[in-house]
């Protein structure tokens, strides 16, 4: 009994995470409060990357709302807390998600967008010309975010902190 009480308590966040991965996954593209999270660490990217002349600073949006999972993740990952490492690659992948419907929508430009309307994915794949190919763009971010949802709740296969 008390190994089952173990097994439980160490997957019981992956319980949770699984249909909510398949829920964003079945979603893709519609709307949701954490999306909100997202835009603003997008658009603070903006900002901090500007420095960094034009095409970093339209990189910049996406870097950013990459980078702040990624740097949650290391901080989880440091203090040995499995849970925080898990949620973090939830977001993580969540932000795929968000991008991968941004990448997809490069050439249509059918997203609402903030600020000046200028579509950032757009003007990257088109400065690299690979502005035909943003569908497949957008599946690519797909692909990472599945990986990411899968590490996430695979996360407690490691054991850390038994």
């Amino acid at each position: 009994m008390n190994s089952v009480f173990v097994f439980l308590k160490r997957w019981r966040l992956s319980f949770l995470l699984i249909p909510a991965s398949i829920y964003f996954l079945l979603h893709r593209g519609e709307y949701t409060l954490l999306d909100n999270f997202h835009l603003i660490v997008h658009e603070a990217g903006h900002l901090f990357f500007s420095f960094f002349g034009t095409f970093v600073q339209f990189l910049g949006g996406t870097l950013m709302q990459l980078i702040i999972p990624l740097l949650f993740f290391i901080i989880f990952f440091k203090s040995f807390q499995v849970k925080g490492m898990q949620l973090a690659l939830f977001l993580l992948g969540h932000s795929l998600i968000n991008v991968s419907v941004y990448a997809a929508d490069a050439q249509s430009q059918r997203l609402p967008l903030l600020g000046n309307g200028k579509h950032d994915w757009a003007y990257l794949l088109n400065a690299t010309n690979l502005l035909t190919f943003d569908k497949e763009i957008g599946y690519f971010f797909v692909g990472l975010a599945v990986l990411v949802f899968l590490a996430a709740i695979l996360l407690p296969i490691l054991r850390i902190n038994e």
